[in-house]
């Protein structure tokens, strides 16, 4: 399929997490149109099966394709490990990026050769993790310390940043890491740069005497490649104007437009919200609401 520059940019993810890649890529390439897609009907990934998440992603690439999108960001880790190896060969002239784990940032960050990972268990179950994790652990001689972060991309999903199970978790999940040495901490899943201040918080609380911890989100590095790939193609936007954003989401209208504004507050672009529940994917057949 042949794209021109005005064609949109997609960018999918379970739920709301993927925001957190959406306000790089606004941020860099501010003329491009967006179309955002959360599945959150069907959120959270990462206990579900590898087979479950690469139907889910099949489905939504369509989708997304039908909006004439010029390029597809997988703007969620678990996807990317499960169904990116699917989707490349069956889209081979699509550009179509995925998620990086950040192991290979927190590999030159690291001065104690200790790096913790908070992923969910199934981007840490992943072939593709594990083959990445023992290259670099290997050329690096940097020790991993994994942390399977179970049910908090789910609490960040129902918006509950800073409720007292969703901290209670957050010291669970990071208390082994600070116990095991590690300098640097690696987001592994999109979701979790929304709680970042809580991390750090918690970080300060428990590591008062400590070396300074290093966290690695790798949302603007995506953002980057994705610039450089239009650029590559031929693709990047010509027209002087900043668009507005599209949104569709499989969960409630009211959710993914409290999640935009509590979360992206500086956002500063009309972004209208459309139901793709149980619906044809046709651009112009949803019923949504415009706000900004």
């Amino acid at each position: 399929m042949q794209h021109s520059p005005s064609a949109p940019v997609g960018i999918f993810d379970s739920g709301i997490g993927g925001l957190s890649v959406l306000q790089h890529i606004r941020q860099l390439l501010p003329h491009e149109k967006l179309i955002y897609f959360a599945d959150s009907g069907f959120a959270p990934y990462g206990e579900k099966s590898e087979q479950t998440i690469v139907a889910r992603c099949q489905s939504i690439t369509e989708f997304l394709l039908q909006l004439h999108c010029k390029a597809i960001v997988i703007a969620c880790n678990t996807a990317t490990a499960a169904a990116a190896r699917v989707l490349r060969p069956q889209y081979p002239a699509q550009i179509l990026i995925g998620m990086e784990p950040g192991l290979k940032p927190a590999c030159q960050h690291t001065r104690s050769g200790v790096v913790g990972v908070m992923a969910t268990q199934g981007t840490l179950n992943s072939l593709k993790f594990r083959n990445l994790r023992d290259q670099l652990s290997d050329v690096h001689q940097v020790r991993f310390v994994q942390q399977a972060c179970t049910g908090l991309a789910d609490q960040i999903e129902k918006a509950e940043f800073s409720s007292p199970k969703t901290l209670a978790m957050l010291e669970q999940y990071l208390t082994p890491l600070l116990e095991s040495g590690a300098d640097t901490i690696v987001l592994g899943c999109t979701h979790y740069p929304f709680v970042e201040q809580q991390i750090r918080e918690l970080i300060r609380e428990k590591h008062r005497s400590g070396p300074q911890i290093e966290l690695i989100d790798t949302g603007l590095a995506v953002a980057r490649y994705l610039q450089t790939q239009l650029q590559d193609h031929g693709l990047l936007a010509i027209d002087a104007a900043i668009p507005g954003i599209t949104a569709f989401t499989t969960g409630t209208i009211q959710h993914l437009e409290a999640a935009l504004t509590q979360l992206l507050p500086h956002l500063h672009t009309p972004v209208s919200v459309r139901s793709a529940a149980g619906k044809t994917p046709v651009a112009d057949s949803y019923p949504g609401s415009e706000f900004s």
